[in-house]
């Protein structure tokens, strides 16, 4: 019973790491390369120094570019707590520039206890942010703008883009706009008069190296040792971890895994479904809870669609697909039908359908998916002559088929021959 509850402290543990994104970045930004230090250093000189920045942070989605940003702005709270206001936009919601400008001034005056007119202008908006930027700048405050989803921003009116770059050319203000964008293109989509006024810094957010990911697991998966668990169990704990990472299988798991998404969230997302297939009753990892997070993230849906086709829809299946391999460059249901009572023919199977069952069977595979028009001409012609065309591979199918619960044995063997 003790040894569950340990089992049941570590899984807890160590899924609110996963979940923390403190917890996960902050190993990232030691070295004085991290974009977390480039970042810190950019902002934090704009405060100390009194000076205008502007910034973008672009990656693809997952990489951690908002977390990482929180996590500067976090630390820069706890260093200047008077020195900094933030401002959060995000371009899904407020690319409208009157939406943009009404939400700005809604979120300086609950940061500076000030009364919000909701009936406010747009005009009266836009001069209240100049007044309040030049405000916090001779009190020696600098405002964060944080654009996320710049992108929007970028493609839209770009007011509201031009009213901010264009306040903070002035002596006076003291303010920051850091943009944050999946697109790697997101400066060029700027007018050129935004484009003029921003600095055009860039951060990128690349997947981590190998070392970077071996550390974080070890960061991640590991139970501290100056914790209430038994000594004996974090030992052990720490050392199925260790065995498990150097295990050359856990590594080409983990590399299929990164070779179709390589960012930090997807690998913690990875991480997390391993963790919480763990054994209670041992407490410990194991390799097969990895092998089942990846088996259950990486969904093949052709594969379902085959598994879960009746016995007359696989029998179709293979039919086109043995007229394929005898080199048919065009065939319908018709051409199918014949393949079908060839096979009926010389093997005398039991399972053999009247034609305008068969007709359902080959529809229902369309509206799936599987099978679909060869070309889009000819859409007056009715569907038993329309040429088809399958669109699921030799491999896919035959995998499928393997995998199928009531697959008759005569359809893998017409499938190989």
């Amino acid at each position: 019973m003790g040894k569950e509850n340990s089992a049941e402290k570590a899984l807890n543990l160590i899924r609110g790491r996963l979940c923390d994104p403190t917890s996960v970045f902050r190993p990232l930004s030691g070295s004085s390369d991290s974009n977390f230090s480039k970042l810190k250093f950019i902002v934090s000189t704009s405060i100390t120094e009194g000076c205008n920045n502007s910034i973008l942070l672009l990656g693809p989605r997952g990489s951690g570019k908002a977390a990482v940003l929180d996590l500067v702005v976090g630390d820069l709270m706890e260093e200047y707590p008077d020195s900094v206001t933030l401002i959060r936009l995000n371009g899904l919601l407020h690319s409208e520039d009157n939406c943009a400008f009404k939400e700005i001034a809604r979120q300086l005056c609950m940061e500076h206890h000030l009364l919000f007119s909701k009936m406010a202008s747009f005009d009266e908006n836009s001069q209240f942010i100049i007044a309040m930027l030049r405000e916090c700048g001779l009190a020696h405050k600098t405002i964060i703008f944080v654009l996320d989803e710049f992108d929007m921003f970028a493609q839209a009116s770009d007011l509201l883009l031009y009213s901010l770059l264009d306040a903070m050319q002035s002596v006076t203000s003291q303010a920051v706009v850091v943009g944050i964008s999946s697109r790697l293109d997101a400066d060029q989509l700027l007018e050129k008069r935004v484009r003029s006024r921003f600095s055009h810094r860039k951060i990128l957010f690349l997947p981590p190296s190998r070392e970077e990911i071996d550390s974080l697991l070890e960061h991640l998966l590991s139970l501290p040792a100056d914790s209430s668990f038994p000594s004996g169990y974090v030992s052990q704990f720490n050392e199925k971890i260790k065995n498990i990472t150097s295990d050359t299988r856990f590594k080409d798991m983990l590399k299929t895994f990164l070779n179709a998404n390589s960012t930090v969230n997807s690998l913690l997302k990875f991480i997390f479904r391993a963790v919480s297939s763990m054994n209670l009753e041992s407490g410990l990892l194991s390799l097969e809870n990895f092998k089942t997070a990846l088996s259950s993230m990486q969904r093949q849906p052709k594969l379902e669609a085959v598994r879960d086709c009746s016995i007359l829809e696989l029998y179709v299946l293979v039919c086109m697909r043995r007229l394929e391999v005898k080199e048919q460059s065009s065939y319908n249901f018709i051409s199918v039908m014949k393949e079908y009572k060839t096979i009926h023919d010389s093997f005398q199977t039991s399972d053999y359908y009247a034609q305008n069952v068969c007709l359902r069977a080959f529809e229902h595979l369309r509206e799936r998916e599987v099978i679909c028009y060869a070309e889009n001409r000819g859409q007056s012609q009715a569907v038993e002559y329309r040429p088809m065309k399958l669109l699921i591979s030799a491999s896919e199918l035959h995998q499928g088929m393997r995998s199928h619960a009531c697959c008759p044995a005569i359809l893998l063997k017409l499938l190989d021959h």
